[in-house]
């Protein structure tokens, strides 16, 4: 065996250098330890999400309800079956903006969050999880976004995309195999 510092031959049983006296251990270089987030961790997570997101979306939408309450007001709807119409029209319009708020606000909030050095949405930073590409590095906004929208397809099968969490080895959802992503605890 040869010294790492100063080249001298040694014995293979030998523990420190003849020449310089230098210790003959192999280096041991550790590895960090990967712990992956777990499913109950991760549903966790999107409980408090939700219950972070939810006021929100319900205070951007509040013009919206009182758009369609003055529609109803201003038509008198109640009193004039005539004006029926624009009362529903008003409805149709709080509708919309409910669906396209909470699905244009689902995707920034997560494709955002989860892209930026932040790694994580709130439910995850709170319970210390970030989310991660297979090298441990940040992951993109394309990439975030591709996650977020994977998650339909775990859905869309009885949610087995979801469960999946609980049984792979990486702890990984179908969404998170599909956009390379890991769910680690830090």
């Amino acid at each position: 065996m040869y010294c790492s510092k100063c080249g001298a031959a040694n014995a293979d049983t030998a523990r420190f250098c003849a020449g310089c006296g230098g210790s003959l251990a192999p280096a041991v270089v550790s590895s960090p330890v990967v712990v992956y987030a777990g499913f109950w961790l991760r549903y966790l997570a999107l409980i408090i999400d939700g219950m972070i997101a939810t006021p929100v979306i319900l205070i951007l939408l509040l013009p919206f309800g009182l758009a369609g309450v003055l529609t109803a007001v201003i038509g008198k709807a109640v009193d004039d079956p005539e004006s029926i119409p624009m009362a529903v029209g008003g409805l149709w319009v709080f509708i919309g903006a409910a669906i396209a708020l909470s699905v244009v606000g689902n995707w920034l909030y997560h494709a955002v969050m989860e892209s930026s050095s932040f790694q994580a949405t709130f439910g995850k930073k709170i319970l210390g999880m970030v989310v991660t590409d297979l090298a441990g590095q940040r992951i993109s906004f394309a990439q975030a976004t591709g996650r977020h929208f994977g998650k339909l397809l775990s859905g869309l099968i009885m949610n087995i995309g979801f469960i999946m969490a609980a049984f792979t080895e990486k702890k990984q959802a179908l969404h998170d195999m599909l956009a390379g992503c890991l769910v680690v605890r830090r």
